[in-house]
């Protein structure tokens, strides 16, 4: 699998998860599944820089995102 898009679903679990946990915590709730999304976007972002040639610099990530939504988007 391309780790640009890896890297790319990684980030947007990420956006996903933080409502999640902030509204678990707010509603004094354990915040179990918002935890688990996090460790897992974590994970995917570690596997794409460890997959990618040179790795990843924080400046790279928005032409990365622009190139894979251009590259899977019709």
């Amino acid at each position: 699998m391309d780790p640009d898009l890896i890297l790319v679903l990684g980030l947007m679990l990420i956006v996903f998860a933080i409502p999640a946990a902030i509204s678990a915590y707010s509603d004094n709730r354990p915040p179990v599944a918002p935890a688990a999304t996090l460790l897992i976007a974590a994970g995917m972002i570690l596997f794409a820089h460890i997959r990618h040639p040179v790795g990843y610099a924080p400046r790279d990530v928005a032409d990365v995102f622009f190139t894979v939504i251009g590259r899977y988007m019709p």
